[in-house]
């Protein structure tokens, strides 16, 4: 049985470097990351699409920390952004600070429930043994 998350990308869709088609976690533990947005400690909301994608994905790391995992075991990332707007900051932001990890991710738009909100980010990790 794998002990680590492992990528699955059949070879009749396109290859993302980005991200995979498909996870497969080990049984275990999982892990439910619940929407952060781009907030400091404080509850600040950060100005900017880029600043609030980069620290929403540092609130979602914190909380994989604090459950004894990290970005090598999430197995999806949902990424909300703001209808609207110009996704590029965000992507951009997103290999900053998650680096080359590659995960299964969806991104959609969405009317914020948060006003100034420009993006929220869950995700769902395994807990290694």
């Amino acid at each position: 049985m794998p002990t680590s998350v492992t990528p699955i990308d059949p070879p009749n869709l396109f290859h993302s470097p980005a991200f995979a088609q498909g996870m497969i976690a080990p049984a275990g533990p999982t892990l439910f990351v619940g929407g952060q947005n781009g907030t400091d400690s404080e509850g600040a909301l950060l100005d900017g699409l880029q600043a609030q994608t980069e620290q929403a994905l540092r609130n979602v790391l914190a909380v994989l920390a604090e459950a004894g995992t990290d970005a090598e075991h999430v197995v999806k990332l949902t990424i909300y952004l703001a209808a609207g707007i110009d996704p590029t900051d965000a992507y951009g932001a997103t290999r900053s600070v998650w680096g080359d990890t590659r995960t299964a991710v969806t991104v959609l738009t969405v009317t914020p429930s948060r006003p100034g909100a420009l993006v929220e980010i869950d995700a769902v990790a395994a807990i290694p043994q």
